[in-house]
């Protein structure tokens, strides 16, 4: 059957990604192939002291990349997107998005970049015997309670993004179990949240006299490959103010950002692990076995099936990178040079491996725009350092700039290896670091000391992985489990490139980092010394 006729007949699947800096869509066929895309850029903006979207942004975003989708269609197949056979939405994970009992948002949406609940974060995670990251929701919950903010009592649904956006197509309240897993600890056994830490929480908090309990206003969590609703009327409406989209559509589980990513590596089996590297990196390894003890740096979510996961995650990656690549645009400019940005990149990034000192010659940098949990900083402040007789070069410059974007990766993993021996037969990767190929794997592959692979499909990302979760929801056999449809109805064949750690590029990953770690000292005193405005 040909790509139209598929889209005619409602035999794709749709995937939506709110990522950090762009809204996704990716139209699949039944062989899982991604034939239409469409697309919203977007930022987040720091409103008095805190990173978030609006609801307008959140409406617009979407609306504009369903838009471009339909378009898109329209113009490679000539006909209209009338209706898709499933579809799911996916988001960057945790932060905190309270309603009352009307629908209204109580609090600007708090996201995921917000390193302001460094308090609760050290008492729930006391409580519990389990690390609660700053960035999960429960945290931000708890912080706001400790605070005496006045909305909590008010507090009807607390969701994610992806939970919000599910809520709004199909007025269900639920949500993936690997989203779930960022906003409150998950029994992998139940595929539901770890009930007695849900009983500690509500003891502790019991004399606020709060109306509700924590499973009162948490989103039903939900395994991969289970219903969650269909598209209503006033959902296909929100997506598509054309009127063109009809409801009724099945809706798979809302997932966050790690599961599509998963998803679209093939790592949810065990001992496979996988990174997303983009404006922020995150590695995950499937766990053989569980954790000695909590660890400050690590995250343990799950899978969109619920196997244990341990996760490192950063809030910087690439942002201060295109900060500097956009300087080098900004002179080409200047000389009246015309170059693409896949060329600028290009040669930037290949020059910075191909002449660049293994060590990146003794010069230094932090790309921390926000704070970074994994080092212990609640705020950020991008800055470059090197000493006199450092070896001051474009191809140092950049590679300097290259490495540190895996700084705090590196500093989770090695603990992950050398503490727990836990680690993955290889890492497959995705995101923007590795659009220049041979380079962003091979920094990648120095960094943990592993192979790295590379997907012909993985440029797709997070909404072709939650397109693949729909798809399973309506195609699995049985009891199939996610890793079997994965491995024999979506990446049988694939086309895979592989990236082995180079000695000499490990060994300078290594010098680097010590610098690395003995310079956090000069990124805490930027932090005190220049405050935010």
């Amino acid at each position: 059957m040909d790509n139209k006729a598929c889209i005619e007949q409602g035999r794709t699947a749709l995937g939506i990604e709110f990522g950090s800096t762009r809204i996704k869509a990716v139209l699949t066929d039944p062989e899982h192939r991604p034939i239409a895309s469409g697309s919203h850029s977007w930022e987040n903006r720091l409103e008095d002291g805190i990173w978030t979207y609006s609801l307008d942004d959140i409406r617009e975003g979407v609306q504009d990349c369903f838009r471009d989708l339909a378009a898109d269609v329209k113009r490679q197949y000539g006909c209209r997107l009338t209706t898709v056979g499933a579809m799911g939405v996916s988001a960057m994970m945790h932060g905190y998005m309270a309603f009352d009992r009307d629908g209204t948002l109580l609090v600007p949406f708090r996201t995921w970049r917000n390193t302001i609940t460094e308090e609760a974060s050290d008492a729930l995670t006391e409580l519990f015997g389990f690390h609660i990251p700053q960035r999960w929701s429960i945290a931000h919950l708890y912080q706001a309670i400790l605070n005496g903010e006045s909305h909590v009592g008010q507090i009807d649904y607390l969701t994610t993004l992806a939970g919000y956006i599910h809520w709004l197509l199909t007025g269900e309240r639920v949500l993936g179990v690997g989203d779930a897993s960022g906003m409150f600890p998950i029994d992998s056994a139940t595929c539901d949240y770890n009930q007695r830490m849900v009983q500690q929480f509500d003891e502790k908090i019991a004399y606020r006299g709060f109306a509700w309990k924590l499973s009162d206003i948490l989103p039903k969590s939900l395994p991969a490959g289970a219903p969650a609703g269909k598209l209503t009327e006033e959902g296909a409406r929100f997506l598509d103010p054309s009127g063109t989209l009809q409801a009724g559509i099945p809706c798979c589980p809302p997932e966050g950002d790690a599961g599509t990513g998963m998803v679209a590596t093939n790592s949810v089996a065990k001992r496979t692990g996988n990174i997303s590297a983009g404006t922020s990196v995150f590695s995950m390894v499937v766990l053989e076995h569980d954790l000695s003890k909590a660890y400050p740096e690590l995250d343990l979510v799950t899978t969109p099936d619920g196997a244990a996961v341990a996760m490192v995650h950063c809030n910087n990656c690439t942002s201060d990178l295109n900060a500097w690549v956009g300087l080098f645009r900004e002179f080409a400019s200047l000389t009246g040079s015309q170059i693409s940005d896949d060329e600028l990149y290009g040669q930037l990034y290949r020059h910075a491996i191909e002449e660049g000192d293994a060590d990146c010659g003794g010069l230094l940098s932090y790309n921390y725009y926000s704070g970074e949990s994994i080092t212990g900083f609640n705020e950020g402040r991008p800055l470059f350092v090197r000493r006199p007789d450092a070896r001051m070069n474009l191809a140092n410059f950049m590679r300097t700039h290259l490495y540190t974007a895996l700084g705090a990766l590196k500093v989770g993993n090695d603990i992950l290896r050398n503490e727990e021996h836990v680690a993955a037969d290889f890492f497959f990767g995705q995101g923007g670091f590795f659009k220049v190929r041979g380079v962003g794997d091979r920094v990648m592959a120095a960094a943990l000391n592993s192979e790295i692979r590379l997907m012909e499909t993985a440029g797709e990302g997070g909404p072709w992985g939650q397109a693949i979760l729909a798809s399973y929801m309506l195609q699995k056999e049985g009891d199939e489990s996610l890793s079997h449809y994965l491995d024999t109805k979506v990446f049988a064949g694939g086309q895979v490139e592989r990236c082995a750690p180079v000695a000499e590029d490990v060994a300078g990953f290594e010098a680097f980092m010590k610098d690395y770690r003995a310079g956090l000292a000069i990124e805490r005193a930027a932090t005190e010394a220049l405050k935010e405005r």
